[in-house]
């Protein structure tokens, strides 16, 4: 199995963060959060999953396998207890790996996501999902009308930030794992994890953008609910890709949040 390109800022030995990205994104989603997380004195890494940014593709790139890729990364690195960060499809993927390894999670930062059997998909993911579509789709995108859809969702995105969240879209085997991990995410595969999430009793942060239309923060309410003792943090003025939008603020409520759990 290929080893997971990923970025890594703070002291081995200090507590572990594990930073897991959505689509179209990459470990560069991260780069104002992990020094953050550095100087306040955590050892944060982010891995590229595979088919994104600098990680190869490792077929089939099913959800369940990125689950197992998540899982090779943390016992490859010696993290045996740590924070979760998520957000997008690595909330699908880093929460059902938390709930597989509750030994290992101490506490999670839970961002523009679901984990809910009753979930429904975007039209942008249902175009995905479907067979002969979702290739078509893929292959229609160009670079150009790439960075048009993504800064119609976040103007903030900068140019460095499109060529790394490209790369998903830069050859086939990288668009066909994408199709593979959209093809594979069935809600329904997480009716056996119907209530293991709050099993797992650990301080949870939430963290939303107000204008989220892909995971619209009534979403977050619903997390709120079923996770006791979460908080709750709606960023103004931002939306789904809220690390992007407002990077100072989320680097400010994950530091603060994980500061008081010392």
């Amino acid at each position: 199995m290929p080893e997971l390109h990923h970025r890594e800022a703070g002291e081995a030995g200090n507590p572990a963060v594990l930073l897991v990205h959505g689509y179209p994104e990459s470990s560069y989603m991260w780069r104002d959060i992990l020094p953050a997380l550095a100087a306040a004195g955590y050892h944060a890494l982010a891995p590229d999953l595979p088919g994104y940014g600098d990680s190869p593709a490792d077929p089939p790139g099913s959800w369940e396998r990125h689950v197992e890729a998540l899982e090779r990364f943390r016992t490859r690195r010696g993290l045996d207890e740590l924070a979760l960060v998520v957000h997008d499809w690595g909330g699908l993927i880093g929460l059902r790996w938390a709930c597989d390894h509750p030994d290992a999670v101490r506490a999670l930062v839970i961002s523009g996501t679901g984990f809910f059997p009753d979930g429904k998909w975007h039209g942008l993911a249902e175009g995905l999902r479907a067979p002969g579509a979702g290739e078509e789709l893929v292959d229609s995108i160009t670079r150009e009308g790439f960075d048009a859809i993504m800064r119609q969702v976040s103007p903030a995105l900068s140019d460095a930030a499109l060529d790394a969240y490209w790369v998903c879209f830069a050859d086939a085997a990288h668009g066909h794992a994408m199709l593979e991990l959209y093809r594979s995410g069935d809600f329904a595969k997480l009716e056996p994890y119907e209530g293991r999430l709050a099993a797992l009793g650990v301080p949870t942060l939430l963290l939303w953008g107000a204008g989220d239309a892909f995971a619209p923060p009534a979403g977050a309410e619903r997390f709120a609910a079923e996770l006791p003792g979460s908080s709750l943090v709606v960023v103004e003025d931002a939306g789904h890709f809220v690390f992007e939008d407002a990077p100072e603020a989320c680097a400010t409520a994950i530091t603060e949040f994980l500061a008081a759990l010392r």
